[in-house]
């Protein structure tokens, strides 16, 4: 239904609310073995309302979030999708894919934008997660756009790869690292100078989200542009050395390194004339780093030192309501008639509230990965200020507070008709991989149920 003909249902409608929406993210339906921190972990309040009220278990996976196939993972992006627009959204993986599979990515508009300066002379650098996860982006993806350059007669071409161990298995980064590695050879052996420049790990280089510490895209920036990091001869001599230390880095969390030459010289910082794609099609962790590349001098999170002038794009556009970035490969899927629409349509006066690391879920993604409120008399968004990880140490997190605002939100005039509000504890502390801590994190989102109760 158009949401023109929304606001004429008003008069009709007979909501006495509030309506509560809790979403307790990465709290789910396990196989309840010894490794399922929610089976595990005691939840009264949980069980009592599954025990004793109606309930429905969904699928959160696969072609019922409108991923590509049902071996693919869930993950908080397309979920929000999902239950803000109330049906199945075609999602940026299945995009890519049929992208590349129909070859319009490497016939597009942005592709030949990019790669043909650099026939003569010139770079295309390639960035990243260099993972299968399919959550942030995929393995596939970027070789699909190596081969596209070296058809395209691109002669050299740089890869920034940044380590997942959060959507896949940690450790594996080797695994990727061989793959891409293979490809690169394969090239290389064929008169062109690919090879990988630089990386690190997802939660310390390159894929900050929601502004929560540009630290870390800072670090990216310094490794991936300027090629200022621990230097190696290698990606391979790279993660030789920085698993054999004692702290015994996990994949999200090694520190940011570049390859040099024999000189010590690195062999992929970012000139003038070159081009620079990040390939990840999710928009949460890569619209700082846009950022970084677009704005002009009003930008102030870091300090980025030179900024090169260079043909720069995404592989989606990550935020319409921004245009960020200006150029991309693909284009986003439009979502339109979204709950937020209907409420709004409606009248109705909605709160959306949940922590740093979950606000953009109950805002940006369930509002159809649309900026800002959709009407500014209607709607409240509170953004509880994150603690910085380690999560693991604070497995609590900001339910409590997040809780707080909701209660007085409630017992305030006017009260809000409908609340949507984003528990972050299981997805965050479980993606540590500290059971334990896990076990904490679902007890404490279930404390807060029954206050909400």
């Amino acid at each position: 239904m158009p949401v023109a003909q929304l606001s004429r249902l008003a008069g009709r409608s007979s909501l006495q609310g509030p309506l509560v929406i809790a979403v307790m993210d990465g709290v789910g339906l396990g196989v309840g073995d010894a490794g399922d921190a929610v089976a595990s972990a005691r939840t009264p309040h949980l069980d009592a309302l599954w025990a004793e009220w109606p309930t429905r278990s969904l699928r959160a996976h696969g072609l019922a979030v409108g991923l590509p196939d049902d071996g693919d993972m869930g993950n908080s992006e397309v979920g929000h999708n999902a239950l803000g627009a109330g049906r199945v959204i075609r999602q940026g993986a299945a995009l890519v894919n049929q992208s590349i599979a129909t070859g319009a990515i490497s016939a597009s508009e942005t592709w030949r934008w990019l790669v043909e300066p650099l026939r003569d002379a010139g770079t295309l650098h390639l960035c990243g997660l260099l993972s299968d996860g399919n959550v942030h982006a995929h393995i596939d993806h970027v070789i699909a756009l190596v081969d596209a350059a070296a058809h395209d007669g691109v002669l050299r071409l740089r890869l920034h790869v940044i380590a997942d161990g959060r959507d896949v298995e940690d450790p594996s980064f080797e695994i990727y690292l061989a793959r891409v590695e293979t490809a690169l050879e394969r090239y290389g052996q064929a008169g062109r100078d690919y090879r990988i420049a630089s990386g690190g790990g997802r939660m310390f280089v390159t894929m900050d989200r929601y502004d929560s510490d540009w630290s870390i895209v800072a670090r990216g920036w310094q490794a991936h542009v300027h090629g200022n990091a621990e230097a190696f001869s290698s990606a391979s001599a790279a993660m030789v050395a920085l698993r054999a230390r004692s702290d015994g880095v996990s994949d999200q969390h090694l520190p940011p390194f570049v390859v040099v030459d024999s000189a010590g010289h690195p062999i992929g910082s970012v000139e003038d004339g070159d081009s620079f794609v990040l390939w990840n099609f999710r928009g949460d962790r890569a619209i700082q780093l846009s950022r970084a590349f677009e704005e002009g001098d009003t930008f102030s999170a870091f300090d980025r030192g030179r900024r090169p002038a260079v043909r720069y794009a995404g592989m989606m556009q990550y935020d319409g309501d921004l245009g960020m970035p200006r150029r991309f490969l693909v284009a986003p899927p439009v979502i339109e008639r979204t709950m937020g629409e209907y409420t709004a349509a409606l009248g109705l006066r909605t709160l959306a509230v949940s922590e740093t690391q979950k606000f953009g879920h109950v805002t940006y993604f369930w509002n159809g990965n649309r900026s800002g409120r959709l009407d500014d008399a209607l709607e409240t968004y509170v953004e509880v200020p994150s603690n910085r990880p380690p999560f693991e140490a604070h497995p609590e997190m900001k339910a409590r507070e997040i809780t707080d605002v909701v209660l007085a939100a409630l017992e305030a005039a006017p009260r809000p008709d409908v609340v949507r509000l984003n528990y972050a504890n299981g997805d965050m502390v479980g993606h540590t991989g500290d059971l334990a801590a896990t076990i904490r994190a679902v007890e404490a989102v279930d404390t807060e149920i029954g206050r909400l109760l």
